[in-house]
C-alpha cells in the first residue's frame, strides 16, 4: 500500500497525538465538480471505501441535473458552492480572480446568489452554504456581503484568520504541484507538510488540518497518496476525518 519509510514521520506524529489522548482532525475538499467523469467516480470510491468525508466545490454555472443525479448513489458528500463560472477577470498581470474588484460588487454578488440558490435546489440532502472562491481568493470587500447571500462559511487556503463575519473552514495542505509538473506532488514533501500543521495544532491552534485536492487533474502519483494516506489514517485511533457540515457546527 505504501513505503513505511516515507510515512514514518506522519506514524510518529499521529503517535505523540494519541500518546497525549488527542485526536487530529482532518477533513477534505476537493475542486472543480461539474459533471460525472471517470476520476470523479475514482474519488468517490476511494472516499467511500475509506468513509472520509468529501466535501466537493461544485462550480454552479457549469453544472446540471448530471451531476446531482451521480452524487445521489454516495453518502457522505457535502456539496459547496465554488464561485460563479470559474471564469478569470483580473488583468494579465495579476493573480486569477473571480471575485474581484475588477467588476462592479452587485454584479459578483449577483451571481454568488444564483450560484448558492442553482446548487440548493440541485443538491438538498448534500448542499452546505459554504463559499469556496476561485483560485482561492476573493476580494475582502465582498466578504461582509456573503451572509446576506445566505453564506455560513467561507473555505480559502492557508491559516484561518478569526474575527472576519463568517466562520472560515480553511485548506492547508494541496496535493498538486501547480507550478512545475501540474500532476500529485512528492510524497515526502506532502507528509512533512502535514506533520508540520498537525505539530502546529499540537501546540494550540485550534483548527482541522484541510486536505486539498483537484480530481480532474490528478495522476498516479496524486491517487496513490491520496490512496496511501487514507490507509495510514484509517489505521490510527488518534486520527479522524470530519464533514464540513459537523466542523461548522462546533
Amino acid at each position: 500500500m505504501n513505503d513505511r519509510t516515507s510515512w514514518e514521520p506522519l506514524y510518529r506524529e499521529l503517535d505523540r497525538w494519541q500518546a497525549a489522548g488527542r485526536t487530529a482532525r482532518f477533513w477534505l475538499r476537493d475542486d472543480d465538480a461539474v459533471e460525472p467523469t471517470p476520476d470523479l467516480d475514482t474519488l468517490l470510491e476511494l472516499t467511500g471505501e475509506s468513509a472520509v468525508p468529501l466535501t466537493l466545490a461544485v462550480i454552479p454555472a457549469l453544472t446540471g441535473e448530471a451531476l446531482a443525479a451521480r452524487l445521489a448513489r454516495d453518502a457522505g458528500i457535502t456539496v459547496a458552492v465554488h464561485g460563479w463560472s470559474h471564469t478569470n477577470h483580473a488583468g494579465p498581470e495579476r493573480k486569477k480572480q473571480e471575485l474581484g474588484a475588477e467588476r462592479p460588487a452587485d454584479v459578483v454578488l449577483a451571481e454568488l446568489r444564483e450560484g448558492l440558490r442553482l446548487l440548493e435546489r440541485l443538491h438538498p440532502d448534500r448542499f452546505q452554504p459554504i463559499l469556496v472562491p476561485p483560485w482561492n481568493r476573493i476580494d475582502a470587500a465582498l466578504i461582509s456581503a456573503l451572509p446576506g447571500l445566505g453564506f455560513a462559511a467561507l473555505s480559502v487556503y492557508g491559516r484561518a484568520r478569526p474575527g472576519g463575519p463568517l466562520p472560515l473552514l480553511n485548506t492547508h495542505v494541496d496535493i498538486i504541484d501547480w507550478q512545475g509538473t501540474r500532476g500529485g506532488r512528492s510524497e515526502a514533501e506532502l507528509v512533512a507538510e502535514l506533520v508540520a500543521e498537525l505539530s502546529d495544532r499540537f501546540a494550540g491552534r485550534d483548527e482541522p488540518v484541510g486536505l486539498l485536492t483537484h480530481h480532474l487533474v490528478h495522476d498516479v502519483a496524486a491517487w496513490d497518496f491520496l490512496s496511501a494516506l487514507f490507509a495510514v489514517t484509517d489505521r490510527h485511533p488518534a486520527v479522524h476525518w470530519s464533514a464540513a457540515s459537523a466542523l461548522l457546527r462546533r
